[in-house]
């Protein structure tokens, strides 16, 4: 790191050059190539840097059933990745669906509306890897090769409800939920269980939701009850 430049400054620069540089056939599945270079480049460098004082965060020790952590996912809240290439912040109807492979790997797609209802449709598809299995709560995430970044699984509800999704330097958080009509003291809960992980609440930023086309959300495989 040069003298007088920041952290972030150092990532920046960093996954940018990575971007330029890089070339893989991998890439096909992948829209804006550079910028997701660019973005896992960056992650796999924060991941690794704690932003406080606290000891990293640490995937749940309460192991998960695999198969019902599948489904949809609506993303509710976050403290979002904001890179200049590659960016989340202003997502509209957010919601991450999770498929299991035959070989183990999770597929990924994260869909998004930017900045409105209306908005652009933005999508990520990277792949998951079980990296603490049978407990199954740490992953590695990879947008495209070679990088992965960690991806715990924080909390989950007994009923796999809903979930909390972090990074060890606590930079980035995702609260996420079977139902995207989530009761605004439902949420808080939410807000107050990450902030009790060493998250800053009032970076968490709630995500809206609207789905006048469905009658009920889709519940993965959350228990009915």
């Amino acid at each position: 790191m040069s003298t007088g430049e920041t952290g972030i400054q150092t990532y920046t620069r960093t996954a940018a050059t990575t971007a330029q540089s890089i070339t893989n056939p991998h890439s096909a599945r992948l829209p804006h190539y550079g910028s997701l270079v660019a973005l896992m480049s960056a992650l796999a460098i924060l991941s690794g840097c704690t932003s406080s004082r606290l000891p990293p965060l640490t995937a749940s020790a309460d192991p998960i059933d695999i198969n019902r952590f599948m489904g949809d996912w609506y993303v509710v809240g976050s403290i979002p990745i904001d890179f200049p290439f590659a960016s989340e912040a202003g997502a509209h109807n957010a919601v991450e669906t999770y498929q299991l492979k035959d070989d183990g790997s999770i597929d990924t797609t994260y869909r998004f509306r930017r900045d409105s209802f209306d908005g652009k449709l933005v999508e990520f598809n990277p792949t998951g890897f079980l990296h603490n299995a049978p407990v199954n709560t740490e992953w590695r995430m990879q947008f495209i090769w070679p990088f992965k970044s960690a991806y715990l699984v924080a909390w989950a509800a007994p009923d796999y409800s809903e979930t909390i999704i972090g990074v060890p330097n606590r930079r980035y958080v995702w609260l996420m939920a079977r139902d995207y009509r989530l009761s605004e003291d439902d949420y808080q809960l939410l807000v107050d269980r990450a902030a009790a992980m060493g998250y800053e609440a009032e970076k968490i930023q709630r995500i809206p939701h609207r789905w006048p086309e469905k009658d009920s959300p889709p519940t993965g495989n959350a228990d009915q009850g």
